[in-house]
């Protein structure tokens, strides 16, 4: 097999494949020929080229998919997996690639596919965002509070019989 052309690129898909292998549990994977993808527990959270290949990468995004499919280098991934929040990016040749939003966007497809134990090792600092604790309600102060008492079921009306004529 003849060793492939080199690209511009390359450097920018080894610091990728490298940031996403320092993840625990993360492997590389190649499923079927000019690929090179990482996963985590077998299961892919960044589809990458091999080098030589022109750049593209496909990553699940459950929480940015929206804004990344209004890029114009963006669409949702083939074979169904766009449904799931899958985004494909594909990239002018002669355009410099935006390194740090690749790089969000495999932490947020490693979040996705890792298992919870493995994300937990991650740490609190780099973890997404937590929602807003939810507000507490007050308890009443046990002078005011009225005593429980049991009410009565209410009684219930017969429901209405249809009646059938008999032969």
């Amino acid at each position: 097999m003849a060793k492939r052309a080199s690209r511009p690129t390359d450097a920018v898909l080894r610091e990728l494949r490298a940031f996403g292998l320092g993840y625990p549990g993360a492997h590389t994977k190649s499923p079927w020929p000019g690929h090179l993808d990482l996963a985590v527990n077998d299961k892919t959270f960044a589809y990458l080229p091999v080098e030589g290949d022109s750049f593209h990468i496909s990553c699940k995004l459950p929480r940015s998919a929206g804004v990344a499919l209004m890029l114009p280098f963006c669409q949702p991934a083939g074979y169904g997996l766009g449904k799931s929040g899958w985004v494909d990016a594909r990239f002018p040749e002669d355009q410099p690639l935006p390194v740090d939003m690749l790089k969000a966007w495999i932490d947020e497809s490693y979040r996705a596919q890792a298992p919870k134990k493995l994300v937990a090792q991650l740490g609190a600092a780099a973890a997404a965002p937590a929602p807003a604790p939810a507000a507490k309600a007050k308890a009443k102060p046990k002078a005011t509070a009225k005593p429980k008492t049991r009410s009565k079921p209410k009684a219930r009306k017969p429901a209405a019989r249809a009646t059938k004529k008999r032969r």
